[in-house]
Formats: C-alpha cells, structure tokens, sequence
C-alpha cells in the first residue's frame, strides 16, 4: 500500500488531530480512521462516470499514538471493490498531500 506518513507527532498533538478531523464529520466507522473527501475536479473519468453508484470518493486517514498515515488509495464510500477503486493520480496525490500539510500547520502543529 502506498502511504503518506506523518510520525514522530506529540501524543497531545495526534488527539488535537483526531478532535478537528472528528469536527469536520470525516470519522469512519473505526475509531482512529476518517475519510478525507477528494475533490470532484480532481476525479478521473472513470471516479466521475462512477459518481452515483460507487461514491463518494475519498482517502482514509489513519489516527495511530504518534503518526497520521493517509492511503494513497482513492476509494469509494459505496463500493469497495470496482475499477474506480485505485491508486491517486499525481494531482490526487499531491492535493492530499498539501491538504494535510495545510491542516496540520493550521492546527499549530509542528512535526
């Protein structure tokens, strides 16, 4: 699986996460997972064509003691298996990246 891994994070910090993730009502149904929307215009062809059936699409994000880990895996809320299901594109890819980036430096977090 390809990852995005943000570690060596203060425990204090990964709750300070979790909580503004939880805020913005991306929680999964796991605890410690939240599933970050891809943006409509960063979908390929095929995500879009897929829309109603298949998505919602997004990435899941992971919540462990001292790290934040996002799947590089575009995934679909309605499916779990379909061809739409795949890894992110470039675009997709460094969206996420940036966003989380972005998130985190928001929170006044450093890591």
């Amino acid at each position: 699986m390809r990852n995005y891994l943000l570690d060596d994070i203060y425990e204090e910090d990964v709750k300070k996460i979790s909580a503004a993730l939880a805020e913005l009502e991306f929680q999964g149904p796991i605890e410690g997972i939240f599933y970050l929307p891809v943006p409509e215009e960063l979908l390929i062809d095929e995500q879009k064509e897929h829309m109603g059936e298949c998505g919602p699409f997004f990435m899941a994000l992971e919540v462990e003691e001292t790290s934040v880990k996002v799947e590089l895996l575009v995934r679909a809320r309605n499916k779990i298996r379909c061809s739409c299901v795949a890894y992110a594109t470039s675009e997709q890819r460094n969206h996420m990246m940036e966003y989380i980036d972005k998130f985190i430096a928001d929170l006044e977090i450093s890591y």
